[in-house]
């Protein structure tokens, strides 16, 4: 019997959400959020049960369960409100101030209303560290998001959590995610850009 090579793996150091970064379709806008302290990712999967042939009680044969991704829901915890994303996850408007930038308050769908979502892609980037230095970032991208509406809790003497729900759907053919590593950050636009 002949020996077996063995590949060795490769395996890097990963910390924090370093950024996030939504991307919609329809409106070309791009939100880069840093205050998001944990994204957690869950497969979406598809089960199509096992088909078995039993006769007296003795198994003769078994077509074994299928599954299938059909995509993602991705929760984002942060500690901060991020209001441009009210819109984007609830439907409605924001209010804005005279000038046109200056967030003053959030109008939500009227009740009944159906609301259409808009579509966006979500890129989450997670440090890659070696020793004490971040070398380079991990980019995951699920494409295909939508937002679900989310409720604004409020406690005394305790900051306001929120948990941003996403469900991405991708199409056939289309990947549930992909990842790359990158050098760096997306940059912010300069104020007044």
């Amino acid at each position: 019997m002949g020996e077996t090579t063995v590949s060795k793996t490769t395996g890097k150091a990963t910390i924090d959400a370093a950024m996030i970064v939504i991307r919609t379709k329809d409106t070309n806008k791009t939100y880069g959020i840093t205050s998001g302290s944990k994204v957690a990712v869950e497969a979406a999967i598809d089960t199509q049960e096992a088909i078995t042939l039993t006769i007296k009680g003795v198994l003769k044969a078994k077509k074994p369960e299928k599954k299938t991704l059909t995509g993602n829901t991705i929760t984002i915890t942060d500690a901060l409100t991020i209001y441009e994303l009210l819109p984007l996850l609830n439907g409605g408007e924001l209010v804005l101030d005279t000038d046109g930038k200056t967030i003053k308050g959030f109008h939500p769908p009227k009740v009944g209303e159906e609301v259409k979502m808009e579509k966006f892609d979500l890129d989450v980037y997670t440090a890659i560290m070696e020793g004490s230095t971040v070398t380079g970032y991990e980019k995951t991208t699920y494409p295909s998001c939508v937002g679900q509406p989310l409720g604004l809790n409020t406690e005394d003497d305790v900051f306001r959590t929120n948990e941003y729900n996403i469900t991405s759907t991708p199409g056939a053919g289309e990947r549930a995610y992909n990842m790359e590593i990158v050098d760096s950050l997306p940059t912010f636009a300069a104020a007044g850009a």
